[in-house]
């Protein structure tokens, strides 16, 4: 007692444990005092009986002080945030991709008071707040959940099921491809976000003359990650069936071709079925085709979503192309770029793409492939 007294009146500066006792919290000052007194000699039972601790906390202190020194000794130990977990954030985006009536609510979108009982029931509890946090750390505001988070399909779980089934039983001679178009976009000064200097501040003219405009329709080859692409002037079936075309002409060799694309009425027509029967019976050695459909609103399922937001965010945003012909210039670098690298490095569309593009590139139940910020 008479050492903690004369702590008290004589604390040094020059010693490095006393000078933090200042502005310490009590369990801090008791961790400091406890390493002091241990370095001055008294034993654990002294310091416990007189600083009020257990013998335990008391020998935790000296090991965190040993392993980590002062820093060790006052940090707190964070806790890994439920918010962040992998597992709780793939039952909450799989859960939210499935319409509400899936689970018994008879609603069109969801509550919050749904989800978490729904969570809950699915083994999953969080609080309104770790469920808000998780949905925001994904960018999504639920103003947007109407659109991009929840599919209105009554036959969603099958449809999906059907995707899965396809893809885990996929055979060497098989290929599976997410086919979706980009655009239309005008060609013309596009916002983004740029490395400025002191005192610049970047802007693009809200009223500009147009240099023409682009739609790329392309397809996402899921076993080899490679990117086919051409250039259209509308969205319609008879783009489908020219992707379809140029599908079977590049990928000759395979055994069947499964084109996985959204419930957009020119990818489902009588003129686009008509196409595949007729491709299907004939007796040559083209590979078979077999459409895959989306369940329908469920864009953030479409894999090749991922590959466009990585794409807008290297090249579209923050441009200003002089021509229609510069920018699908750029689009054709872009591509060729990719699909080199993963010829040299090859793997199935499952990693994040040289980091740019926003989720990885794989279908998940529970992934959000079109990017709320740059789609």
């Amino acid at each position: 007692m008479e050492w903690l007294y004369y702590l008290e009146r004589n604390g040094s500066a020059k010693d490095a444990l006393a000078s933090r006792l200042s502005g310490c919290s009590e369990k801090g000052r008791k961790r400091i005092m406890a390493v002091m007194a241990h370095g001055c000699g008294f034993s654990a039972n002294a310091i416990a009986e007189h600083l009020a601790l257990s013998r335990n906390t008391v020998r935790r202190c000296l090991a965190m002080f040993n392993a980590g020194g002062i820093d060790s000794l006052l940090g707190r130990k964070l806790r890994p945030r439920k918010a962040d977990n992998e597992e709780f954030g793939k039952a909450l985006f799989g859960l939210l991709h499935e319409p509400p009536s899936l689970s018994g609510f008879n609603r069109t979108t969801w509550r919050m008071d749904d989800l978490r009982k729904t969570l809950s029931d699915r083994g999953f509890p969080a609080s309104d707040e770790v469920i808000r946090e998780a949905i925001r750390k994904a960018g999504f505001r639920w103003r947007s959940a109407k659109v991009v988070l929840t599919s209105n399909d009554p036959d969603y779980r099958e449809k999906l099921e059907h995707v899965r089934d396809v893809l885990s039983n996929l055979g060497e001679d098989e290929r599976f491809f997410s086919v979706d178009e980009f655009g239309p976009f005008a060609i013309k000064s596009k916002p983004g976000r740029v490395l400025a200097g002191p005192g610049e501040c970047p802007t693009v003219p809200q009223w500009q003359k147009s240099k023409g405009w682009l739609i790329a329709t392309a397809a996402l080859e899921l076993s080899k990650n490679r990117v086919t692409h051409f250039y259209s002037r509308a969205k319609n079936t008879a783009e489908m069936i020219k992707m379809a075309e140029t599908l079977i002409e590049e990928y000759r060799d395979a055994r069947t071709l499964f084109l996985s694309w959204d419930a957009a009425s020119w990818h489902m027509s009588k003129e686009l079925l008509a196409f595949v029967e007729g491709h299907n019976t004939k007796t040559d050695i083209s590979p078979r085709i077999e459409l895959v459909p989306l369940p329908a609103s469920a864009q953030f399922l479409n894999v090749i979503e991922s590959v466009f937001s990585g794409m807008a965010r290297a090249i579209i945003h923050s441009s200003d192309y002089p021509s229609v012909k510069a920018a699908s210039e750029a689009i054709d670098r872009y591509f060729d770029d990719r699909n080199r690298h993963f010829e040299k490095n090859p793997r199935r569309a499952g990693k994040t793409i040289w980091g740019k593009e926003r989720v990885e590139a794989k279908f998940d139940p529970a992934n959000n492939c079109k990017d709320p910020v740059y789609r």
